[in-house]
């Protein structure tokens, strides 16, 4: 799927697509029901929204809080007329006394040693433990699914996958890795491996990390 990305907009790369597969599975069954809501949280190309419209009779709406995403995600969607709705904001502000039946999320969660800045840096730049944007999304998302409802997030095991468990756990939901990925450093962990390796993170040479798709149902 070619998608127009501005500078500043995370491109879709690894973690997209082991999220799109989850999300694929989870869609086949959501599909067959009527009026299924669906929300994608930090839609950058909305190229995760874009995959949901495709479901008949989805109803899909995407959040992001750079203005360049909302305004790519709304350009994709138009050329490949699918019904998204796209809007501005933070995480999940502008979508709060709403339900969904499911949400997808690809959050910033590299662990970086320097300060989270506005730019490009934002989109995958989580603090010193990779939980910046994780832990605010694991608090407000119980509250935004329907009974039955699921959410399903992808992350870097070096940011805490029992840590996203717990709290979704403590939200009244059931939580479990659904998927994971070993996958090759990117450019930016290579930067920082030095720093994991300092922090006893990641073995001396180890150039490698485990991407997970966490799945949590509402009860």
């Amino acid at each position: 799927m070619r998608l127009l990305r501005p500078r500043g907009v995370y491109a879709p790369q690894e973690d997209t697509e082991l999220l799109a597969q989850a999300a694929r599975s989870e869609l086949r069954t959501l599909c067959a029901q009527p009026g299924v809501e669906v929300l994608d949280v930090g839609t950058g190309t909305g190229a995760l929204a874009l995959m949901a419209a495709e479901c008949p009779g989805a109803r899909v709406t995407a959040v992001d809080i750079s203005w360049r995403a909302v305004l790519a995600a709304r350009y994709n969607a138009r050329r490949r007329r699918l019904p998204v709705v796209v809007r501005h904001g933070d995480l999940t502000e502008p979508v709060e006394g709403c339900r969904f039946d499911l949400i997808l999320s690809n959050p910033p969660y590299v662990l970086s040693p320097g300060p989270v800045r506005r730019g490009e840096v934002r989109t995958w730049n989580a603090g010193v433990d990779g939980r910046q944007v994780l832990d605010r999304l694991c608090a407000r998302v119980p509250h935004l699914l329907r009974e039955s409802g699921v959410l399903l997030l992808v992350q870097s095991a070096l940011s805490g996958v029992d840590a996203t468990l717990g709290q979704l756990e403590d939200g009244g939901l059931s939580a479990r890795v659904e998927l994971r990925a070993r996958i090759p450093f990117g450019p930016v962990m290579a930067r920082h491996a030095e720093w994991l390796e300092q922090r006893g993170l990641i073995g001396p040479d180890e150039r490698k990390e485990d991407l997970v798709v966490i799945r949590a149902q509402r009860n």
